[in-house]
């Protein structure tokens, strides 16, 4: 297949060599899509500039005819039928954001007076367009903070990953103390390659393939939500949004560090349990946002990453708020590789909370499985296996399972759950150690020894007496995100030194030994 090979200035300073075995990241992988050659174009008035405007919740959604690329010479009726299959798909592609942009729009964004319409009114009228763009040129046209004027004097740092259609890049822009991630098209990934095979046009490929990224952008927008990764801006076209090259998009992300499962599960449990909860009040909100229902196809750890200790969903173009329809119970089944569950089919035809569930099964399998019952505290770990059951049977609604960690989380946060601690002797109450003796435990906040977070000195010394080796634990005043404290359990230490921040407790065994010798 011909790929287009043209360098993305706004977006890439460096020259980027990749095959056709891409690494999954963020869901950034897809399937290729098939483009009928045969297919009978909408309507359309190719030779016109067009252009129809909506407004709504931020976003300018611009409907245009677009120009394409001078095709090579050849068999015309051949090049016509290529071009019609490939109108007919961008408008395709059109068709699947408009519903995304109708719920919650209000009067005074209807310019046009077609928000106003019914759907397939307002379809009809918008069959003269070609495709939709998100935004002319720079997003600090609108709410977005940052623009194509953002990536002038950008540095690329490292390409975070590529797929079938996307690739993702960490950059550092002049002027921002954090660095950003950018969403573009992969000039040289399946989907664009397969595209210039079929239709010989590799700049309306490109824009067909960018339709993911323009979704994307609106489901960022009304999708907005603390576990949501966050759109900072986007930029059309070239640089400073150069007209010409508006099939060019450029999705301007927060960083996020993608999330690695085999080191999660080899943190504190309280870590872990901070991811589940996260992920459940994400599903919380899918499960009533402006869209209705939302279920994430493709739900997977790559979809995530972590921004400052917070679970995010970076990766939305695969979200969908489509009810299924049904007649019977029987057309109501969600279907996972190892469990079949059949759901209700409602007086309205459709399939009754299915978007709902699947995403708590997704949740179960995925995450709940292997971060939240290993080393629970052994207070909590009644309440952790019933939401496991709950949420692995479909017993629960994401309602009662929000709940059900919420429980969970005042419990722990409050150290109601220690109130059957038994008591421990511990002796003293200094204010440093130096000439430390350290010891490993495992989940440790430190590699170099053992520390843990607890709710009080009470609680550490209950864990220093559990632990053999420990002698004594030292209070630092740092705390984690539940507000816990991080305790430093050591098996000895030479002398007490003055420290204003620190706590220091010993065994009263130990003191009483040293003291007789």
């Amino acid at each position: 297949a011909q790929h287009a090979t043209k360098t993305h200035t706004h977006t890439l300073s460096f020259s980027l060599s990749l095959s056709h075995t891409h690494t999954q990241w963020g869901g950034v992988g897809g399937k290729p899509h098939k483009y009928p050659h045969n297919a009978e174009p909408d309507r359309l008035v190719l030779d016109t500039r067009h252009t129809c405007i909506m407004r709504g919740f931020g976003l300018r959604l611009v409907l245009r005819i677009s120009h394409f690329s001078t095709a090579p010479s050849g068999d015309d009726e051949e090049l016509a039928s290529l071009r019609e299959a490939l109108i007919h798909q961008l408008n395709e592609r059109r068709k699947e954001i408009i519903p995304l942009l109708s719920p919650g729009v209000g009067d005074d964004d209807d310019e046009n007076g077609l928000l106003g319409e019914s759907f397939s009114q307002r379809d009809s009228t918008l069959d003269y367009s070609l495709w939709n763009e998100i935004t002319v040129g720079s997003g600090k046209a609108h709410l977005d903070e940052m623009g194509c004027d953002s990536l002038a004097d950008m540095q690329a740092v490292e390409i975070l990953g590529s797929g079938y259609t996307k690739l993702v890049v960490k950059v550092n822009l002049a002027g921002e103390s954090e660095p950003v991630a950018l969403k573009l098209v992969n000039e040289q990934g399946i989907d664009m390659g397969k595209c210039v095979e079929d239709f010989k046009d590799p700049r309306g490929c490109r824009e067909l393939v960018s339709f993911k990224l323009r979704k994307e952008m609106v489901l960022l927008q009304r999708l907005q939500h603390p576990n949501v990764i966050k759109l900072k801006g986007h930029c059309a076209g070239g640089p400073g949004g150069r007209e010409g090259e508006a099939e060019r998009v450029t999705v301007i992300l927060e960083q996020g560090n993608p999330l690695q499962m085999i080191q999660l599960l080899q943190s504190s449990w309280e870590d872990r349990f901070r991811v589940c909860l996260d992920l459940v009040r994400l599903l919380h909100f899918l499960s009533q946002s402006p869209l209705g229902s939302v279920a994430l196809l493709d739900f997977q750890p790559r979809q995530f990453v972590t921004v400052s200790g917070s679970l995010k969903l970076t990766d939305l173009d695969d979200a969908s708020a489509e009810e299924t329809t049904c007649h019977t119970d029987a057309d109501c089944t969600l279907q996972f590789p190892h469990r079949n569950f059949t759901l209700p089919c409602s007086a309205r035809g459709v399939c009754e909370g299915l978007n709902e569930k699947r995403n708590i099964y997704n949740a179960y399998r995925y995450f709940f499985t292997y971060l939240l019952p290993h080393q629970a505290p052994p207070s909590l770990t009644h309440l952790v296996d019933r939401i496991m059951n709950a949420t692995g049977e479909l017993k629960a609604d994401i309602n009662q399972t929000l709940e059900a960690f919420e429980h969970i989380l005042h419990l722990y946060k409050s150290g109601l759950h220690l109130e059957n601690l038994p008591p421990s002797i511990i002796r003293g109450k200094w204010m440093g150690t130096s000439g430390n003796v350290e010891y490993r435990c495992w989940p440790s906040y430190s590699q170099q020894g053992c520390v843990l977070s607890v709710h009080s000195a009470r609680e550490a010394a209950y864990t220093c007496n559990s632990h053999s080796q420990c002698n004594s634990f030292t209070l630092t005043g740092q705390k984690t995100w539940t507000g816990r404290l991080l305790a430093s359990f050591r098996s000895g230490f030479s002398h007490l030194v003055p420290d204003g921040t620190s706590e220091v407790y010993v065994k009263k065994t130990k003191v009483v030994e040293k003291s007789s010798a």
